[in-house]
């Protein structure tokens, strides 16, 4: 059950012309008022404003039930983004993205990147748009694209969650901590190292847990560089002319991750020869081996997933963890399947295993309708469309608010019950829903590259802690934050008993 959507046909083929009559103009979407020089920011100020930056799934909900299921927005002025909630508006957006589907998000990373020439050929995956973005996206995903590629890593990924259990969770269980989430976040960069560098960091020793370590000042820098790129995507951009503090502190943490892969990268490149390449690459040594990529890109992509492969995993399973502590039946539910699948509690999680895991994949499923990667996913139209009756033309911003659709009880039953019975086929519960609503990795050719790895690890970790523990919330009511990505609004308080 690993989240799937159909193969899109041709944008030409699926529009409607704006000949049928009855379409509404551009113009005459609903939205926030704009105003001159300072856009809609008015509307994010502290105490008077309506919206958070930090709560864009708060704003979302607020705009859907005051101006409808499309909403026009101009942030910054000049740049019109729309927000769409239908699912069938959704898909149409993906519809239009093209052979080079663009979006407008990294905005200050780019400029960081572009003006670093001796280090960075691009800005890297996530900002780049056009054919540079696609070369070196076909480039950096080989040995990633789908779910049969990623099983060349559950080996590797099964010790280092095994080594993380021992050494770090049952340290933590036994000394509770007021905040799970450090312990998270040093599993995730451990298992980033070891599939994107094919290195161990050894990020559970003693030594790497002062706040003076490599993988400490890592984690950090990806936490800062993370809280710093919504604010500065859609503020007032001054930073495009002055160092504003904000900025400083995004070239901060990246100089220091950039530091970080150019050494490990060194270090890989001088213990790679033709002895010790096995038939089977490992992905860096895959990246090294591609015609199409040099050196400048391999750093680029490298800091990439370190940036968005960390905290994105390490907050989703937060929201897991939470969730299950908060539905004992559910928790049970899921023991039964993994007590027969993980006889012993150092049984390995295999292929096969994996295949007939359906509880868990549907768990994981219902967290990602619940509490999405991000609110949505955005691109920049390739041609013109029609949103909900709206004609919309090229080159305009639309974002999904995926976060929010799938919350209303339009779209599912009991929506904010934690429910994973709704993904299983042979269940009472079992709806057939769209396609497009639950979308936690995006769709299409600019679907999130590490998607499946991501899936993979955290559907490990979650069989894992299962099995060995039966695991209670101590916390009170979680929410998200918006950091770019959802990351929870409070402390990781959990309650580890040995089953």
């Amino acid at each position: 059950m690993w989240l799937q959507v159909p193969k899109l046909n041709n944008c030409a083929s699926g529009i409607l012309t704006f000949c049928i009559r009855g379409l509404k103009s551009f113009s005459s979407i609903p939205g926030p008022k704009t105003l001159p020089v300072v856009g809609t920011l008015y509307q994010y100020l502290p105490i008077v404003g309506d919206y958070k930056f930090k709560e864009l799934h708060h704003n979302g909900l607020k705009k859907y039930q005051k101006y409808g299921p499309v909403v026009k927005e101009e942030m910054v002025p000049g740049v019109t983004i729309l927000w769409v909630f239908d699912p069938q508006d959704i898909e149409m957006m993906f519809r239009c993205e093209g052979k080079y589907p663009q979006r407008r998000s990294h905005l200050a990373l780019e400029k960081f990147r572009l003006d670093r020439p001796n280090v960075y050929h691009t800005g890297g995956l996530l900002p780049t748009n056009g054919p540079d973005w696609l070369r070196i996206r076909k480039a950096f995903q080989k040995g990633l694209s789908g779910p049969r590629a990623v099983k060349n890593f559950l080996d590797g990924s099964d010790e280092i969650i095994n080594e993380w259990l021992e050494e770090r969770v049952e340290v933590v269980r036994k000394k509770p901590t007021s905040d799970f989430l450090p312990e998270l976040s040093r599993l995730f960069l451990e298992l980033t190292g070891y599939a994107v560098l094919d290195l161990r960091l050894r990020t559970f020793s003693r030594a790497e847990l002062n706040k003076y370590s490599t993988s400490t000042k890592l984690i950090n820098a990806t936490f800062k560089a993370n809280s710093c790129i919504l604010k500065l995507d859609n503020g007032p951009q001054l930073w495009r002319k002055f160092n504003t503090p904000m900025y400083k502190r995004l070239k901060r943490s990246q100089l220091y991750m950039e530091e970080v892969a150019i050494d490990l990268l060194s270090l890989k490149m001088s213990i790679f020869s033709d002895n010790n390449i096995n038939q089977h690459l490992t992905l860096l040594q895959q990246y090294f081996a591609c015609p199409d990529v040099d050196f400048q890109d391999i750093i680029g992509t490298v800091c990439d997933f370190l940036l968005a492969g960390i905290d994105t995993t390490s907050y989703t399973t937060s929201f897991l963890l939470y969730h299950l502590g908060k539905s004992p039946s559910v928790q049970l539910a899921l023991f039964e399947e993994v007590i027969k699948l993980l006889p012993e509690k150092q049984s390995p999680v295999t292929e096969e295993v994996l295949n007939q895991a359906h509880y868990a994949k549907a768990t994981l499923k219902e967290l990602f309708r619940l509490r999405p990667i991000s609110v949505g996913v955005g691109r920049v139209l390739n041609e013109s469309a029609v949103f909900s009756e709206y004609e919309v033309p090229k080159d305009t911003v639309v974002v999904s608010q995926n976060q929010i659709s799938c919350r209303l009880d339009k779209y599912f039953a009991c929506p904010h019950e934690f429910k994973p019975e709704r993904w299983l086929k042979n269940h009472p519960l079992y709806e057939n829903k769209h396609p497009f609503l639950v979308l936690p990795f995006g769709h299409g050719p600019r679907a999130c590259i590490a998607r499946h790895l991501a899936e993979q690890n955290i559907l490990v970790v979650l069989l894992k802690l299962v099995r060995r523990y039966k695991i209670e919330w101590n916390g009170s009511v979680l929410d998200s934050k918006s950091l770019l990505i959802n990351a929870p609004d409070g402390p990781i308080s959990l309650r580890f008993d040995a089953r």
